[in-house]
């Protein structure tokens, strides 16, 4: 970008501060939230939903690693673990059951 361009752009987003009354320092805390937030984030699927790894496995992910997928596969930076509850010793991809009742039943899962 060019230098005039960018000062156009730079003037641009000061009025529209202003006219919202949006301080600069407000800007800088509102991009420091979201650093934290997504440095926090360990795991994300393609349609951009997130889990931290903390507290209740999202339904997104607990379909998805019922159905056989591995929780590597939505690490961020390699940040996987064990899921609670999940037994490390045993392969279910190729198990034909995945994602269905049966496998849900098995795990504790299943709803009536």
């Amino acid at each position: 970008m060019d230098e005039r361009k960018r000062e156009s752009m730079v003037a641009y987003l000061r009025r529209r501060m202003a006219e919202f009354g949006i301080k600069p320092d407000d800007l800088a805390d509102s991009i420091a939230r979201d650093q934290r937030r997504h440095s926090e984030t360990r795991y994300r699927n393609a349609a951009g939903e997130t889990w931290d790894g903390k507290g209740e496995i999202p339904q997104w992910l607990q379909q998805a690693t019922s159905a056989g997928q591995s929780l590597e596969h939505f690490a961020i930076n390699g940040t996987a673990r064990e899921l609670p509850g999940k037994h490390s010793g045993v392969d279910w991809r190729n198990d034909p059951f995945a994602g269905t009742r049966l496998a849900a039943d098995r795990q504790g899962l299943a709803t009536s």
